[in-house]
Parts: C-alpha cells; sequence; structure tokens
C-alpha cells in the first residue's frame, strides 16, 4: 500500500495514523490535507480531520477499472478554457489510474471505513475544485440510504461560476462527484450535485418543456427533436411524458450530444 486516507480528531492524529498504517516517516511522505479536525460544541458540528498521506515518488491513487466516464465529454461541456484546465488534471489522474489490478482498487478501497467517510471524501473533492474554479464553497451532503442517493449542496457566492451556462458545469461537477463516490462507497449510491435550488428550478422547466414538447406533438402530429442533454433529464422528460398516451419518446445519438425525440403514438 503506498497511499493511505486517514480520519481522526484532529488534523495531527490522522497523519500519526496515516504514517503508522503505510508504516513510514514523515520525511517519506507526502501529506494532503482534505479538512482540518473541528471540535464543535458541546458535541454538535463536530467534524474529524481527513488527510491523504502518500509515500513519495508513487503514482496516482487509483479508480475502479469499471467506473467508465467520459472526460473528454465532459470537459466539453465545462465553460471556458479556464475551468477546463482546472479540472483537466483530475481527469488525467483518473485514466490513467484506471489500467492498475482490480486487486489493488480492492486494497485501497478499504482505506475508507464507511459510506459517510467516503460522502466527506467527495465533499472535500468538491470544495477543492470550487476553490480553484474561483467560486470558494462550503459543501453539505444529505443521505437517502432507503433510495441509495447523495444530494451534495454547494454553498458559494457564485453559484453562477458552478452552474455555469444551461449548467453545464454543475453537470459536470456531478459526473466526477459520481466517479469517486463510485470508487469510495461501499453502497453504490447515485449522486445529485445541487447549487441553491437550482435542480428544482431546473425539473420545473424540463416539466415545462415536457408538456408544450407534447402538445407540439399531438397538434402537428409530427416529430419534435429537442436539444442534447444529460441522461438523468432526459429520464425525467421520459418519466413526464410515460403517461400521455399520445406521444412516444425515445432517445437518439452519442453522448455527450444524445437528444431527446418526442414523437405520435403509431
Amino acid at each position: 500500500m503506498n497511499k493511505y486516507t486517514a480520519q481522526a480528531a484532529t488534523t495531527a492524529e490522522a497523519i500519526q495514523k496515516g504514517l503508522k498504517i503505510l508504516g513510514i516517516s514523515e520525511k517519506e511522505a507526502s501529506i494532503e490535507v482534505i479538512t482540518e479536525g473541528k471540535k464543535g460544541v458541546f458535541g454538535f458540528g463536530q467534524k474529524d480531520a481527513i488527510v491523504i498521506v502518500e509515500k513519495k515518488k508513487i503514482e496516482a491513487p487509483l479508480t475502479r477499472s469499471d467506473a467508465k466516464i467520459d472526460s473528454a465529454a465532459i470537459l466539453e461541456n465545462l465553460e471556458g478554457p479556464e475551468a477546463q484546465k482546472q479540472v483537466k488534471a483530475e481527469f488525467q489522474e483518473e485514466k490513467e489510474a484506471s489500467h492498475q489490478v482490480d486487486q489493488e482498487v480492492t486494497d485501497t478501497t478499504k482505506n475508507v471505513q464507511n459510506d459517510e467517510e467516503a460522502v466527506q471524501l467527495v465533499s472535500a473533492y468538491l470544495i477543492d475544485i470550487a476553490q480553484k474554479m474561483g467560486a470558494p464553497a462550503t459543501v453539505s451532503a444529505d443521505i437517502d440510504a432507503s433510495q441509495r442517493q447523495v444530494v451534495f449542496h454547494i454553498h458559494t457566492e457564485k453559484a453562477g461560476l458552478i452552474i455555469g451556462k444551461h449548467g453545464k458545469v454543475l453537470n459536470a461537477l456531478q459526473s466526477l462527484a459520481q466517479v469517486v463516490l463510485y470508487h469510495h462507497a461501499k453502497t453504490k449510491f447515485t449522486v445529485i450535485v445541487n447549487v441553491g435550488d437550482y435542480r428544482e428550478r431546473r425539473e420545473a422547466t424540463l416539466k415545462h418543456l415536457a408538456e408544450r414538447t407534447a402538445e407540439k406533438v399531438m397538434t402537428t402530429n409530427q416529430p419534435v427533436f429537442l436539444e442534447p442533454m444529460p441522461a438523468f433529464e432526459r429520464k425525467q422528460i421520459h418519466f413526464y411524458l410515460s403517461k400521455n398516451k399520445q406521444v412516444t419518446t425515445h432517445s437518439e445519438g452519442n453522448e455527450p450530444h444524445r437528444y431527446l425525440v418526442v414523437e405520435p403514438t403509431k
């Protein structure tokens, strides 16, 4: 094992824990502090420190080889060369690591003790990306174990930078968060990343779009081709129109340009 993600009440304790697990001294290690420990008040607001302790001169962290992601597509969705440059390194790391053997992946995944710790790690990951994008933020997470879903709420004064045009940056961050959580969590959660009430407003927009499109198809008796959108948004429109017996829906094209077709029922 060349790398260990350690969690403890304080940063110093987490570092020592990682050094002990790897069997190295502090001089032999590269240490990255993900989150600082927080004592809280009367037991409330307490937060463990999370650090990554790594032996020097080793390769990037492992990723699960079967967690496929179209990095080129996500980078294309990011707004502007600066945002692409800031996140590109994250994809490169995932790409290089994907060639590692499954057994090594399993060993590394054992570093995370539970799903809650994995969620904390993804929260810190999103905070780091937001910081690099020039939008300092905090992140809170809601875990719905019954639905196997985690919603990460990004809190920032620069929500526009995180959302991007038509939500493209936010969707890219959601895809990244999904890959990281898939790698670390024992439960296979579905990830949603939200800023403010953007997802709620977007859902209302999609519902209105579905209704207007269905009306147009029924009036003209001709198919309507919608603009490309992420898979989870296409599913929402599929759902909204599933009870309308006068229209049918299906997707065409390849990601990230896959689009929805709404046509009259034959």
